[in-house]
C-alpha cells in the first residue's frame, strides 16, 4: 500500500510538471503569434494556459478511456483514428465555450482586442492533438508491456505444467524399477535394501519437494543425486563408473530442478552397461557450465523419443541459455548452462 502511494504521488508529480511545462511553452508560442508583450501578465497568462491545459489533459484521458472501451484499435484502426479526431474537436469546442462563457459572461471581460473564436479554436487544436497524441502512446506501450508480461507468465505458468507432467512420467518408471530391485535386496541383502530404501526415499522427497520451483542450487541436485547414484549402483552394480570433478565453487549457481538426474537418466536408457562392457559417467562442476560426459553404448531396443532432453532444452530456452549437445564416435557430452551465476 505505502508502495502504491509512493507510485502515485510520482506520477501525479511528473503530469503536474510535464502540464506547466507545456503550458508554458503554449503560452511562450502564443505571445509569439500574437505578438503579446507578457510583461506584468506573465503569472496570469501562465494561470490561464495551464487551466486550459490541465481541463484538456482530464477531458483526453476521459475519451481515451471511452475509446479504449467501446472502439479498441483490434477493431477497427481506421474508425478509431476518426474518432479521436472528432473527440479532439468536441473536447475544443466545449473547453473553449465553458472558458469563453466564463470570461464574457461572467467576469465580464470585453472582447475588444482578443482573438476570434476560430482563432481560438485553431490554438485549442494545436495544444490539444499533441495532448491525445501523447497519451495514446503511453497506452500502447503500457499494452505492449502488458502483453510481453503475460506472454511471459503464460510461458512460466506452461513451463510449470511440463514440470508437473515429467514428474509424473518419472515417477511410476522409476519406482516400478526401484521396487523390483528392493524385493531382491530383501532377500539377498537386507541391510542393503534398507540402505537402498532409505535413499530411495531421499530421492522422492526431493522429487516431491520441487512443487512450483523453478530453480535449484548445484548443491541441492548434486545433493539429491547421490542417492540416485547409489540406487544405480545396486541396480546395475559394477556395470558403470561415476565420477564427480569440482573445478571451481559453482554449488551456489542456479539450474533448473533434476537436471542431474535426468541426464543420468538418459545415459542409461540410451546405452548398455554390463561389466564387460561398462559405461563411464563424468560430471564436471566447470565455470560456465555443467558437463556431463559418458562414452556411448548404443541399446539397440531403447525408445528414442525420450522427453528428458528435450525438456530440460526448452526449460532453459526460456531463460535465454542454451543446451550444449556434442556428440562424437566414442563420447556423448552435455554442457548445461548456470541460470544465475
Amino acid at each position: 500500500m505505502v508502495k502504491n502511494k509512493k507510485v502515485n504521488i510520482k506520477h501525479a508529480l511528473i503530469f503536474l510538471f510535464a502540464t506547466l511545462l507545456y503550458a508554458l511553452c503554449q503560452m511562450l508560442f502564443s505571445a509569439i503569434l500574437m505578438k503579446e508583450d507578457l510583461g506584468d501578465k506573465f503569472l496570469i497568462q501562465l494561470l490561464s494556459h495551464y487551466i486550459v491545459i490541465f481541463t484538456m489533459c482530464i477531458a483526453d484521458y476521459i475519451l481515451l478511456l471511452f475509446l479504449n472501451k467501446y472502439i479498441p484499435y483490434s477493431k477497427n484502426v481506421l474508425f478509431r483514428i476518426i474518432a479521436d479526431f472528432v473527440g479532439v474537436i468536441v473536447i475544443c469546442l466545449i473547453v473553449l465555450g465553458m472558458f469563453n462563457y466564463l470570461i464574457y459572461d461572467i467576469l465580464l471581460i470585453s472582447k475588444d482586442g482578443l482573438p476570434s473564436f476560430l482563432v481560438k479554436f485553431a490554438f485549442g487544436m494545436t495544444n490539444n492533438i499533441p495532448i491525445l497524441l501523447a497519451f495514446e502512446l503511453i497506452h500502447y506501450f503500457q499494452s505492449e508491456q502488458k502483453a510481453i508480461a503475460d506472454s511471459e507468465k503464460a510461458k512460466r505458468e506452461a513451463l510449470l505444467f511440463e514440470h508437473e507432467t515429467l514428474r509424473a512420467q518419472i515417477n511410476p518408471h522409476f519406482l516400478f524399477n526401484s521396487l523390483n530391485v528392493l524385493s531382491s535386496l530383501i532377500y539377498m541383502n537386507p541391510d542393503n535394501a534398507n540402505k537402498f530404501t532409505k535413499a530411495l526415499s531421499k530421492t522422492y522427497r526431493y522429487v516431491l519437494s520441487l512443487n512450483r520451483r523453478p530453480m535449484v542450487s548445484v548443491e541441492e541436485d548434486l545433493d539429491a543425486l547421490e542417492s540416485y547414484i547409489f540406487l544405480m549402483e545396486m541396480r546395475f552394480e559394477n556395470s558403470f563408473t561415476f565420477t564427480v570433478n569440482k573445478t571451481c565453487a559453482s554449488e551456489k549457481k542456479m539450474i533448473i530442478p533434476l537436471t542431474l538426474q535426468l541426464l543420468i537418466e538418459n545415459v542409461f536408457k540410451h546405452n548398455v552397461a554390463t561389466e564387460e562392457m561398462p559405461l563411464d559417467i563424468k560430471v564436471a562442476i566447470e565455470n560456465e557450465y555443467i558437463t556431463v560426459e559418458n562414452n556411448i553404448q548404443p541399446s539397440n531396443d531403447v525408445d528414442k523419443g525420450g522427453i528428458g532432453l528435450k525438456y530440460l532444452t526448452k526449460q532453459y530456452k526460456m531463460y535465454a541459455k542454451d543446451v550444449v549437445v556434442e556428440h562424437t564416435p566414442q563420447l556423448f557430452i552435455v554442457k548445461i548452462p548456470y541460470i544465475q551465476q
